[in-house]
């Protein structure tokens, strides 16, 4: 089973990064994954992304979201919702492509007025492109970034059964 982590912050290795990562290992260990969680960091294809051929990587980052079983989806929130970046690079993925994949939403809020973004705004993209959303996104505060192990702890530990389920309800689909 492959879990692929998605990164969608244009600053190379960001607190975004580190949240995503974390949250992906809480995920796969309280879940029972036997797999470590893989990154695609879209600060990398950041210059190709808008090209109209925009290359070998861009292909292979997108060959690996069609391999994968479980995919974390993370962006810092920029004028309330997820990057331009995160959502360039998703455009470039077919209708339903995300179909028989287990999705969870992350987003990294500077302010908790923006919580809702995860629900409201990229967990209906994700469901749009195919994905089954079973569990509810984590909204993570930047000022809870000192305690990220705890928090990811938490949520991983609320949301492994429903991505367990889903995986089990994919499979046999």
């Amino acid at each position: 089973m492959s879990f692929l982590v998605i990164i969608g912050n244009p600053r190379p290795h960001s607190r975004t990064a580190t949240a995503a990562v974390a949250a992906a290992r809480a995920v796969a260990d309280a879940a029972g994954l036997s797999s470590a969680p893989e990154t695609i960091d879209l600060s990398d294809l950041a210059p190709r992304l808008l090209a109209a051929d925009p290359g070998p990587d861009v292909a292979a980052a997108l060959e690996r979201v069609a391999a994968a079983d479980v995919l974390l989806i993370a962006s810092p929130t920029y004028k309330g919702t997820y990057t331009g970046l995160l959502k360039s690079f998703l455009d470039r993925l077919p209708g339903g492509a995300l179909t028989g994949k287990v999705a969870l939403p992350l987003l990294v809020l500077g302010a908790p007025q923006h919580a809702l973004a995860v629900e409201v705004h990229l967990r209906p993209l994700l469901v749009e492109l195919g994905a089954t959303v079973p569990t509810p996104g984590l909204a993570l505060l930047e000022s809870d970034l000192d305690r990220l192990d705890s928090v990811t702890a938490e949520w991983a530990g609320r949301v492994a059964s429903a991505a367990r389920g889903a995986l089990r309800a994919e499979a046999s689909r």
